[in-house]
């Protein structure tokens, strides 16, 4: 029976895997307090976070809501970094933090229920933010339909253009008699 501190960290870390759409799992082994605080910071300014964590209690938290897939990244030193939000960020925010501090590293990361490979994290960072790619997917949808427009309306065009023309051609010789 775990102790009551215990099992409210095993409840807040549930939380967490629980609701986050993205977790990334990280080795801090060396990081030191400033760097992490500054790690940190980083992170909450883009609605993320990192949080230390103890293998067993995650370990425990992840049983229990049925994300057992990354208990085999669950060796070592274990910080934990989530976020609610914009998956993309957080995986940019975690793998340029450890380009610079050449301390941290990646292990891997849950996204929805999908367990990635440290790989997996950095392709994810190199994607373009959310709205970034709805933009283009609108945009994708809205070239052919204005292409279409423009077909459809060319016989409508054309027509329009004949019909001024021989309405100017039928105003023409009666102007020029009047003058």
């Amino acid at each position: 029976m775990p102790t009551p501190e215990k099992a409210r960290q095993i409840d807040e870390i549930s939380d967490i895997l629980r609701s986050a759409s993205v977790a990334i799992l990280t080795d801090y082994r060396g990081l030191n307090v400033a760097d992490l605080t500054t790690f940190r910071r980083r992170l909450q300014e883009q609605q993320a976070n990192v949080r230390v964590v103890k293998n067993t209690l995650t370990r425990i938290a992840a049983e229990r809501v049925g994300k057992t897939n990354i208990v085999s990244l669950l060796e070592g030193p274990t910080a934990l970094v989530h976020s609610t939000g914009d998956p993309v960020v957080a995986a940019k925010l975690t793998v340029e933090f450890a380009r610079q501090s050449r301390i941290l590293t990646v292990k891997g990361a849950l996204l929805g229920d999908q367990l990635l490979s440290a790989a997996d994290v950095e392709a994810l960072a190199t994607l373009p933010p959310r709205e970034e790619l709805l933009a283009k997917v609108v945009g994708g949808l809205q070239a052919p339909l204005y292409g279409l427009v423009s077909v459809l309306s060319g016989p409508i065009r054309g027509l329009l253009y004949v019909l001024q023309a021989r309405a100017r051609q039928l105003e023409g010789p009666s102007s020029t008699e009047a003058a």
